[in-house]
Formats: structure tokens, sequence, C-alpha cells
């Protein structure tokens, strides 16, 4: 399943929409389809559609487990 199938998948489970995703993410609603049609996600909207989602994102070995939230994110961005 493709990364943006995930994320509509994930947003529908919490009741949330697109436009509300767009805004958090300061982008326009097509953008946002540009992204989805692409499957092209940077790791800063993913951590930043984590934080929008009120859920981890994180790399799970195990039971190792490595988590991205906000801070994460460069300075000035």
């Amino acid at each position: 399943m493709a990364v943006a199938d995930k994320i509509k998948a994930f947003l529908k489970i919490k009741g949330k929409d697109t436009a509300a995703l767009a805004e958090h993410l300061h982008i326009s609603k097509q953008a946002l389809s540009n992204k989805y049609y692409r499957d092209s996600f940077s790791a800063e909207d993913l951590i930043k559609i984590a934080d929008f989602l009120k859920c981890d994102l994180a790399f799970i070995d195990n039971m190792d487990r490595v988590n991205f939230d906000l801070c994460d994110i460069k300075d000035g961005e």
C-alpha cells in the first residue's frame, strides 16, 4: 500500500479531512493532492502529519524503537 493511501486511511480513522491536513501543512489543497498523486511525502511532511493525527512516526525493529517528532525538523522552517 502506498504511503498516500495509508495517510488517507488514517485520516479517515481519526475523523480528519484533507483540507484540515493541508492547512496544518501550510500548503494548498491542490499541493496536497499532488503529493497524494505522486506519493511524494518528505520526512518533514510525515512528521507534521503524525503531529496532526496525534500519532507516532517511528522506526521499529524487534524491541528497538526510534520516534520522530517536530523537534527533528530543522529550525527556520
